[in-house]
This record gives C-alpha cells, sequence and structure tokens, in this order.
C-alpha cells in the first residue's frame, strides 16, 4: 500500500491511500458465503440458497461494508506507520481515475498539534489561603439553630421584628388591577432573611398583629416576573400573627440532636471545624487550581484541531438539550442551540486539555495507585460509613476515571506552583466560601 501525506493548513493533512480491488472482492466474497450459511430466504432451506440469489440481495451492503472497514484499516496503518497523532475522524472519499486494479482514496483529517510551554519560572500565580476561625464556628452554628428554631406567637401589641415568623393577606395591584401571584391570604415569611423583596419587609416590619397597611413597591427591572419587572405596584397588607423565634441553646442536647459522637459543645465545635476545615481545603484547591490552569494556557503555544472543538461544542449542546428537557421544556431535544454560545468555553476546555496532557507526558505526572486511594479516602471521609462510598468508586470504572483526572489536576497544580512565581494572598473564610 503505497501512502502520501500533504499538509493543507495548520493541522490538516491529506492522505492518500491506494486499496487492490481484489483485497476488496476477496473479503466481500468471503463475508457473502459466510452469511450465506445462515441467511433464511422465502423458498430455501437455511444455509441453502444460492450464492447469486445471497449476491444480489446482500451484496450491495456488503460491499459497502467491507470499502468502509478496509479504508478504515488502511488508514490507521498507514496513520501509525506515518507516527501521526490522529485528531477526529478522517474524511474519505474515493478519487476517481484510478489505475486498473485498483482503488483511490483521499483521507482528509487534523493531527493533534505540538504544544509548546513557556519557562514556568516566568509564571505567576495568585495563591490563596484562608482559615476556619471561632466566628466561621459560630456563624454555622447559627445556621445550624435555625434550621431547628421554633416558633411561639407574640403578644397582640408586640410589633413585628426581624427574625419573626409573620402570617399574612396582601393584595398587590397595578394601574388598579391585582395581577397574578400578587394576592395570597395566610401567607408566612420569616422578616429579614431576604424571602421578600425590601421594600416588602420593611413595611412588614413594626406592624402589629390585626394592622393593615398600604404602600408602593417598586419591582426591580430584573425581576424574574416578567409581567411586573420594572413596575410600580400598591399593595394592601394585613398581619394575621406575629411568631417569635426560639433557637435551641448550645449544649450537650444540641450536639446529641446532631449525632455527635462527643456529644458536648466542645465536641461540637470540635465537629463542625473539621467539617468546615474540610469544605476550605476543596474550596481552596479548586480557586488555586484554575489560577494555576489560567497561568499554564497563558503560557503555552497551540494550534486547536477544529474536529476536537467541534465535538466538544457537541457534547455542550447536547448536555444543554439534556438540561433543558430535564426542567420540562417541551421539544428540548429539537431546540435550535447555536454555536457561538459555547464556541469559547468549548476552546478553552479543549487548549487546557491539550496543554495538561502535554506537562503530564513530558513530567509524568500521571495519576499513582496511592494517590487515587488516597483521595477516595478522603472523599468518603465526611460519609457515614466510609468503606461503603470508597467501594462504590472502585466498583465502577467511570467514576474511577473522574477520580484519576482530579488527581492529575491536582498533581499539574502542585507541579505548576512548585516552578511559577507564587505570590501568597490570605482571604478571609466568608470570601472563600462566597457570603456576604
Amino acid at each position: 500500500m503505497a501512502v502520501t501525506v500533504e499538509t493543507l493548513e495548520k493541522l490538516e493533512r491529506k492522505m492518500t491511500l491506494t486499496l487492490p480491488v481484489n483485497t476488496i472482492q476477496s473479503e466481500v466474497d468471503s463475508r457473502l458465503k459466510k452469511l450465506a450459511r445462515t441467511v433464511k430466504m422465502d423458498g430455501f432451506r437455511p444455509g441453502k440458497v444460492p450464492m447469486n440469489v445471497v449476491a444480489q440481495r446482500y451484496g450491495y451492503s456488503v460491499h459497502y461494508e467491507v470499502m468502509n472497514d478496509k479504508v478504515g484499516e488502511a488508514f490507521a496503518v498507514a496513520a501509525n506507520e506515518a507516527k501521526l497523532r490522529v485528531a477526529g475522524q478522517p474524511r474519505i472519499s474515493e478519487k476517481e481515475g484510478s489505475p486498473e486494479g485498483e482503488l483511490l482514496f483521499d483521507a482528509v483529517f487534523e493531527v493533534y498539534p505540538e504544544v509548546k510551554i513557556a519557562d514556568l519560572t516566568n509564571a505567576e500565580v495568585e495563591k490563596v489561603s484562608a482559615e476556619v476561625s471561632d466566628a466561621a464556628i459560630d456563624k454555622t452554628l447559627d445556621i445550624l439553630r435555625k434550621q431547628r428554631r421554633t416558633f411561639a406567637q407574640r403578644a397582640a401589641d408586640a410589633p413585628a421584628q426581624d427574625g419573626d415568623r409573620v402570617t399574612i393577606d396582601f393584595e398587590g395591584k397595578i394601574d388598579g388591577e391585582t395581577f397574578a401571584g400578587g394576592k395570597a391570604e395566610a401567607f408566612q415569611f420569616l422578616v429579614g432573611e431576604g424571602q421578600m423583596l425590601k421594600e416588602f419587609e420593611d413595611a412588614v416590619r413594626g406592624m402589629k398583629s390585626g394592622e393593615s397597611k398600604t404602600f408602593p413597591l417598586s419591582f426591580p427591572a430584573d425581576y424574574h416576573g416578567k409581567d411586573v419587572a420594572g413596575k410600580q405596584a400598591d399593595f394592601l397588607v394585613t398581619v394575621n400573627k406575629i411568631e417569635a423565634a426560639h433557637l435551641p441553646e448550645v449544649n450537650e442536647a444540641l450536639a446529641k440532636s446532631l449525632g455527635i459522637a462527643d456529644a458536648t459543645v466542645e465536641g461540637l465545635r470540635s465537629d463542625i471545624k473539621k467539617n468546615l476545615e474540610r469544605e476550605v481545603k476543596f474550596r481552596l484547591l479548586a480557586r488555586n487550581k484554575n489560577a494555576v490552569m489560567d497561568a499554564l494556557v497563558a503560557n503555552a503555544e497551540l494550534d486547536l484541531p477544529n474536529s476536537s472543538v467541534q465535538a466538544e461544542l457537541d457534547r455542550m449542546i447536547e448536555g444543554a438539550r439534556a438540561d433543558l428537557k430535564q426542567r420540562g421544556i417541551k421539544d428540548a431535544d429539537k431546540a435550535p442551540i447555536p454555536d457561538d454560545i459555547f464556541r469559547p468555553q468549548a476552546e478553552k476546555r479543549v487548549r487546557l486539555g491539550l496543554v495538561v496532557a502535554e506537562l503530564v507526558r513530558a513530567n509524568e505526572l500521571q495519576a499513582k495507585p496511592e494517590q487515587l486511594k488516597a483521595h477516595i479516602e478522603e472523599l468518603a471521609a465526611s460519609y457515614e460509613k466510609p468503606q461503603d462510598v470508597v467501594r462504590w468508586y472502585l466498583s465502577d470504572n467511570r467514576r474511577m476515571a473522574e477520580v484519576e483526572a482530579v488527581v492529575i489536576e491536582n498533581n499539574v497544580t502542585d507541579f505548576v506552583l512548585s516552578k511559577a512565581k507564587v505570590t501568597e494572598k490570605t482571604i478571609s473564610f466568608d470570601e472563600l466560601m462566597g457570603q456576604n
């Protein structure tokens, strides 16, 4: 088989394949004979259908199948011999004017690029750190207490204040007309916790049980209800009941109700700190990993294979359609989704994947068995039965592949941080957790 490879543009190549006609025909005949031994046709016993009848019925499809197989095999062999790293699937077409007894095919395809990574000692990375403070533990304790709070009715003359649960009737009108969703009876919400628009909460705060009030409210322009967004309404609200919140004390009873093994206040705080430190570790790792990956891509030079970008685009669009379908959107699988929406992200993913793969290959940063084991055990540590979680990961190749990818990314992160110019920055617990 004679093979020639031509460079078309950047990563695009064209390979000409030559196949003997008798090779194709020999394989077609072989498959038809094999088919004849099992094929069933009216008027013939199984295995007794004449070859000419089998060839007439199945010859075209078998020939098409053989052509695809043989050309694919020839391409794979030729690409291997030429030491080409093929990206995506080749576009193969038959050429006209083939010599007698031969078939010529053109295969147009892309190869993976050469990835050039600059000296990482010149890369700049900001590495953040954070600690679990007593304030963070106190805030988490408050959240746990609020989750277990009880309510008791206030005195009739007691005004509503932050933290109270109020039961109200309300009706809102725009231009004198009640709008959809603007009216409710026996509606409950917690004052001061952002469950209602600020103007609504401000109006109810300070009202007493049995009191009514009319007040204006301007809906934000970006309000989720498009029919009222940017409009002003007049609301009539009547307070039916005000209940004060009672939070459980931070004591052994609370620790016991939360299932803390050491059912003491110290044991409770220690357990919270341990869980927060685990969460902080993962969030810091994710944030620093993103900074490293950005620096790595910024210090790499490569061309992107269009086939790889398109494959990533197809996956992202398929994921978007699946998400729409899960949300109950009708005909989500047929929804037109322009490539341009996802193209920048797809290109970024492909670029990062190629750069990381090159760094891993060049520096032997593959995941080691002991690293996989340690990572799975760390993930399982927060569960009630860690060994069951470990077995869950080990029993599925796909889950293990996901773990391996994370460990490799961690190895890359550590490697880059060991080489780059690292600027240390301490941030608060709230900033890391995205809290106000």
